[in-house]
């Protein structure tokens, strides 16, 4: 009779330690679409900004001919950030382009009948309200990614996402040189 009830408890262990497992696969699928829809909705707005550069490039070099270097280097940015293939190349050229864009805009300060121009505000505005809703997508994605990537860290579920291939997933952070102030030379 006591080895009825050891086989018993057995079956019972096994079978909540199969529930449990099929439970923690399920919510780690759902955490992980989670952080999937969080990057393509940052992604979205991030092409919008991509797609905005051009025009404001364009609007700016009409005004800002001897500023070459730093139209370039957007451009460049730009360009890098277009090849961009893993999440963790796209996020290296969002830093990127980033400290470009902020680069672009210490020159426009320099140009007041830019500021003027009517086509630059529209761009410039466009380009900002993309900014903050950028900034928001951010926020979003690395809060999924955290609650994702302390959930495969966590016991059991640790066990359940090793064995079914569950790993963590990149922060979108900020570049290094993002907390400098950008430094452009008019010496030339």
């Amino acid at each position: 009779m006591k080895g009825k009830w050891i086989a018993i408890g057995l079956v019972v262990i096994l079978a909540l330690v199969i529930l449990s497992g099929f439970s923690s696969y399920n919510n780690l699928v759902s955490m992980d679409e989670n952080v999937n829809k969080k990057w393509s909705d940052l992604g979205s707005l991030l092409q919008r900004r991509y797609d905005l550069i051009p025009n404001l490039v364009a609007t700016t070099k009409g005004y800002a001919i001897h500023e070459q270097d730093v139209i370039k280097s957007v451009a460049d940015a730009r360009a890098k950030l277009g090849g961009a293939k893993s999440m963790n190349e796209q996020v290296a050229g969002q830093s990127e382009l980033s400290g470009a864009l902020s680069r672009l805009l210490v020159v426009v300060e320099n140009y007041p009948n830019l500021k003027a121009d009517a086509n630059f505000r529209q761009l410039m505005d466009e380009l900002s309200g993309t900014e903050n809703r950028i900034n928001i997508g951010r926020k979003d994605y690395n809060g999924a990614v955290q609650v994702y990537d302390q959930s495969i860290r966590s016991f059991p579920t640790v066990i359940y996402a090793r064995i079914l291939g569950f790993d963590s997933k990149p922060y979108f952070e900020v570049n290094k040189n993002a907390t400098e102030a950008p430094k452009v030379d008019f010496g030339k």
